[in-house]
């Protein structure tokens, strides 16, 4: 649970009494260098590196193609006719 804005400012006035006002940037300076060093220990070594920049494609030359689609001939039976004989439609 997140200390509200007032417990942060008792908690700052504590501080500054046991240590004086005039360390409080020497004291806060430390903690923010030892939170910067425990982050870049923690994340992980491929995020830290950035990846070299990807190389162009040289995309060959398209082939002209002949596509040619048939459509498959249907057929449909009746129970009036008899079924060797299919009849086109």
């Amino acid at each position: 649970m997140m200390p509200g804005p007032m417990e942060l400012i008792i908690i700052l006035i504590i501080v500054a009494m046991l240590f004086g006002v005039g360390k409080l940037p020497e004291i806060f300076g430390a903690v923010g260098k030892g939170l910067r060093e425990f982050r870049q220990e923690v994340t992980p070594p491929t995020a830290q590196v950035p990846a070299p920049a990807p190389k162009p494609v040289e995309q060959p030359e398209a082939e002209s193609v002949t596509v040619v689609v048939t459509t498959p001939e249907v057929v449909v039976t009746t129970p009036d006719e008899p079924e060797n004989q299919p009849r086109n439609l």
